[in-house]
């Protein structure tokens, strides 16, 4: 299916004045400038895990853990090393679609790419001697922190671990790097983009939603989910859909990003209108919902309004809201969306 590319974002992109891609050989991060006046450093931002201060706007940017790399891209800059992509890479090549078609766009080479299967690559990030390191969202622990911060001032997430919004992911990053004016209008364009394509189906609005965690076929009995703490939850509010109670009463008085629900206690999630979350090409797990005694018993399911990603393919890693990837996969996500909607009487 081909997703068309945001000409919102595009625009935005074309009138960040003077963006310049990093090509060639060069070994340095170009930068895009202002146009006017420069953010002011030495530039101090506080963050869960401590305070970042960045001495001079960076020449040599990284940034590690997930998507973090898309807002300088986004914005002109390209990262001197960041983390290879471990899902939804179906090429293998460990940039993720969106992520390419942006570097294609700014004529520049792929980044280092920092190999996280195992944690932080500590020693290559080092290697890229970067003046900044991005996580804004991010799992680091205070041990990796502490560590990275002996290479480079580091942004960290401002509360929970894998809990920071998008927009916010782009204010602290793009702030980070003296773009933050750049990053106000790119957060303007993602969210035209938004109201565009929501404004196409009229049947999401108000509907509630929830989305799944990854369930084993093998074994339904217990149902994960994503809590209000995720961008996942939180990004059903950006498309006119709201939370239903049981998500935000599991949520209360816990930072985790996911929790479990057995299957004797389905009942709970009566108040959701759709379900979506990550499943398999095949339609395993459908399947198996539909058939289990207990689950099958979730509204959601009886009726049939759900809609599960295909959990190794790009469109269900662009799920997960980040900055590049939200106007990538729009169309196509909203779309089934409004597919599962239609079946809520």
């Amino acid at each position: 299916m081909k997703r068309p590319r945001s000409l919102r974002i595009l625009a935005v992109l074309a009138v960040l004045a003077g963006s310049i891609a990093a090509c060639g050989d060069s070994s340095e991060t170009k930068q895009a400038s202002t146009g006017g006046a420069a953010d002011a450093f030495p530039m101090t931002i506080k963050h869960a895990l401590g305070t970042a201060t960045v001495q001079a706007k960076p020449k040599r940017v990284a940034t590690v853990n997930w998507a973090n790399h898309e807002v300088p891209l986004a914005l002109g800059v390209v990262p001197v090393g960041m983390a290879a992509a471990n899902f939804g890479d179906d090429n293998g090549d460990g940039v993720l679609p969106w992520v390419d078609e942006r570097l294609k766009e700014l004529k520049a080479k792929t980044p280092v790419l920092f190999d996280e299967t195992d944690g932080i690559d500590f020693e290559a990030v080092a290697d890229t001697k970067p003046d900044v390191i991005l996580a804004a969202y991010s799992g680091l622990t205070q041990q990796d922190y502490d560590t990275l911060s002996k290479i480079a001032p580091v942004v960290a997430f401002p509360d929970a671990a894998w809990a920071t919004p998008w927009r916010e992911i782009i204010k602290l990053n793009s702030k980070a790097i003296g773009l933050a004016a750049e990053g106000d209008r790119l957060i303007g364009g993602i969210e035209g983009d938004i109201k565009r394509v929501v404004a196409k189906y009229p049947q999401l609005k108000g509907k509630s939603a929830m989305f799944m965690t990854h369930v084993d076929p093998n074994d339904v009995s217990q149902v994960g989910f994503y809590t209000t703490h995720d961008t996942r939850t939180l990004f059903f509010e950006d498309l006119g859909l709201t939370i239903p109670a049981s998500i935000t009463e599991a949520s209360k008085g816990t930072d985790k990003f996911a929790l479990t629900r057995s299957a004797e206690q389905i009942d709970v999630f009566d108040d959701v209108d759709i379900i979506t979350g990550y499943g398999d090409e095949k339609g395993t797990l459908l399947g198996k919902l539909g058939k289990d005694p207990l689950l099958s018993k979730i509204p959601a399911v009886e009726r049939g309004s759900m809609y599960l990603l295909p959990d190794s393919k790009p469109l269900g890693t662009a799920a997960n809201p980040t900055p590049l990837s939200i106007s990538w996969v729009l169309e196509d996500y909203v779309k089934a969306l409004a597919e599962a909607a239609d079946k809520v009487k």
